[in-house]
C-alpha cells in the first residue's frame, strides 16, 4: 500500500534555486571617472549641437519673419511678425528661378557624368591583372597632393572651348581622386574575384560582368559618391565665378552670392532706399533656405546607404 501510495503521488516541485547575495553581477559597474568623462562627452556635444542648430532655426526664423524685424535685429529662435513676402519674393524672381533650374541641371548631370566616370576608372584599378595598376593609383595619388593651379585650368578650359558653357562647371570638377579611391576599395574587398570567374566561364564580357554583377552589389558604394558629387556641384559657385559670363547660366549659389555680397538696392529717396535693404536682408534667409531645401530632400533616400557606404574600406575583422 506504502508503495502504491508512492507512486500515485505527483513529484516534489524542485525547491526554487536561491540565489546568492554575494554573487557579484554579470555587469561591468562603471567607475566614478567614467561617469564624469560620459557626462562631460554629452556636454560637449549638446554644446555643439546648439553651436549648429541655433544658427540653422534662426535663419529659417528669420525667413518668416518682416522685413523691419528681420533689419532690426529682433528675430532669434521664433518668427517676428509672420509673413511670406520672403519666399513670395525669392520665387517670383526671375534670376532666382533661373539660377534654380540650373542648379538642378549642374547637380544632376554633372553627378551622373561623374558616376559613371569614377566607375570606368576606379573599377579597372581595382583588378590585379590591369597592367601598370601601381603607376596609375600613384598618379590618381598624386593628384590628391598636387594640381595645376587656377591659372593652368583656366587656360585649358578656355583651350577647350568650354567659357561661358555649362560644361565649364561640369567637366572640369568630373572626377575626384578621393572618390576614386573609395570606389576602388570598394570593388577590391566586396566584389570576390569567384564573381568573376563564374561570370567567365559563362561568357561574359567584363562590360556585362560590370553592368550586370558589379554595379547591382555597389548601390551603397553608388549612393554615396552620388552624394558627395551631388552636394559638391550644389553648392558649388567659383567655377561659375570663373568660367561664366551669361547672367543666364548662373547657379543659384551664385545668385545668392550676388545677393548676399553685391546687394544692389534701388530706390530714389531714402525711405525706398531703406525699404529695398530691408527686403535684401529678408531675401537673404529665404533665399538660404530654398537652396538647402533640395539638399534635405534628397538625404532620407541615400541615408539608409550612407551608413554602410562610409565604412567602405574599413579593415574587416
Amino acid at each position: 500500500m506504502t508503495t502504491e501510495t508512492t507512486l500515485l503521488a505527483p513529484p516534489a516541485e524542485p525547491e526554487p534555486e536561491r540565489r546568492d547575495p554575494k554573487r557579484r553581477s554579470n555587469r561591468v559597474q562603471d567607475t566614478r571617472v567614467d561617469r564624469v568623462f560620459m557626462v562631460g562627452v554629452y556636454i560637449l556635444l549638446t554644446t555643439f549641437l546648439l553651436i549648429v542648430l541655433v544658427p540653422l532655426v534662426n535663419i529659417v526664423a528669420s525667413s518668416f519673419s518682416s522685413p523691419a524685424a528681420v533689419s532690426g535685429g529682433r528675430v532669434f529662435l521664433w518668427p517676428v511678425d509672420f509673413t511670406l513676402i520672403g519666399y513670395k519674393a525669392v520665387l517670383t524672381s526671375d534670376a532666382i528661378l533661373t539660377g534654380f533650374g540650373n542648379s538642378l541641371f549642374y547637380a544632376i548631370v554633372g553627378t551622373l557624368v561623374s558616376v559613371a566616370l569614377t566607375v570606368m576608372i576606379a573599377y579597372p584599378l581595382s583588378r590585379s591583372e590591369l597592367v601598370g595598376r601601381k603607376v596609375l593609383i600613384g598618379g590618381v595619388l598624386f593628384t590628391m597632393l598636387f594640381s595645376g593651379g587656377l591659372i593652368p585650368t583656366y587656360m585649358v578650359v578656355r583651350a577647350l572651348g568650354l567659357l561661358d558653357t555649362r560644361w565649364a562647371i561640369i567637366l572640369p570638377a568630373a572626377i575626384g581622386a578621393w572618390q576614386v579611391l573609395i570606389a576602388m576599395t570598394f570593388f577590391r574587398s566586396s566584389i570576390p574575384g569567384e564573381l568573376y570567374e563564374a561570370a567567365q566561364l559563362d561568357g561574359a564580357s567584363d562590360l556585362r560582368f560590370l553592368w550586370s554583377v558589379v554595379l547591382p552589389l555597389s548601390k551603397p558604394l553608388l549612393a554615396v559618391i552620388a552624394l558627395m558629387y551631388g552636394i559638391g556641384q550644389w553648392n558649388s559657385y567659383f567655377s561659375a565665378l570663373i568660367y561664366l559670363r551669361s547672367e543666364e547660366l548662373y547657379p543659384l549659389q551664385l545668385v545668392l552670392r550676388n545677393v548676399l555680397i553685391v546687394n544692389n538696392t534701388g530706390g530714389t529717396n531714402l525711405a525706398d532706399q531703406m525699404a529695398a535693404e530691408q527686403m535684401a536682408d529678408l531675401m537673404k534667409f529665404s533665399l538660404i533656405v530654398v537652396s538647402t531645401v533640395p539638399v534635405l530632400l534628397v538625404y532620407p533616400f541615400v541615408a539608409r546607404h550612407f551608413t554602410k557606404g562610409v565604412m567602405l574600406g574599413s579593415v574587416k575583422g
